[in-house]
């Protein structure tokens, strides 16, 4: 049995946001086509653990319906300690200790659903595997960045390229360990 990759799978405007600076995320609706879900159900098929800020978790509940990743364990990062909601775990210990935590366990691979904050906490320790990017054809102008900004540099190597129809790029990269 492999490592258990770490993965990151995310949208964000071709001037690198992830959101409006309100959250909101309508602007997606643009590249929506009722026939077309840009590989996500090929990839959410290798996760069987998910791992999101609060901001996001909110965000999604915000929604209503049913929880996306219901049948797989999901790891909430916050600062709050909370009791566990069914297979949702609130955690608020180290990115290491949880990835080993996860990682001694047989299972899939690891989606890390955002936001910057869940990305860049596991970015900034050199703890993920590959970033898959869906880069939606729109200036936003503003909002919440994918990535905060870092001093450190962390070359990345292209995986793939995929184009749409509705003029989505989806890059995706691994990092190149030196």
């Amino acid at each position: 049995m492999g490592k258990r990759k770490v993965r990151v799978y995310i949208a964000a405007s071709l001037d690198g946001y992830i959101a409006h600076s309100d959250g909101t995320i309508d602007w997606l609706d643009s590249v929506a086509r009722p026939d077309e879900d840009y590989g996500y159900a090929a990839f959410i098929e290798t996760i069987d653990t998910v791992i999101m800020g609060r901001k996001t978790y909110e965000k999604v509940m915000s929604f209503g319906g049913k929880f996306p990743h219901a049948g797989r364990d999901c790891y909430v990062l916050t600062r709050t300690e909370r009791a566990p909601e069914g297979q949702v775990h609130f955690y608020s210990g180290s990115a290491e200790v949880l990835l080993n935590q996860i990682r001694s366990k047989p299972g899939k691979d690891i989606f890390i659903d955002g936001g910057s904050e869940a990305i860049d906490l596991f970015r900034e320790k050199g703890l993920i595997d590959s970033y898959t990017v869906s880069i939606i054809p729109i200036l936003l102008g503003e909002g919440i960045p994918l990535f905060k900004e870092r001093k450190k540099e962390q070359p990345l190597k292209l995986v793939e390229v995929t184009t749409f129809d509705s003029d989505l790029v989806q890059l995706s990269y691994e990092p190149v360990n030196l």
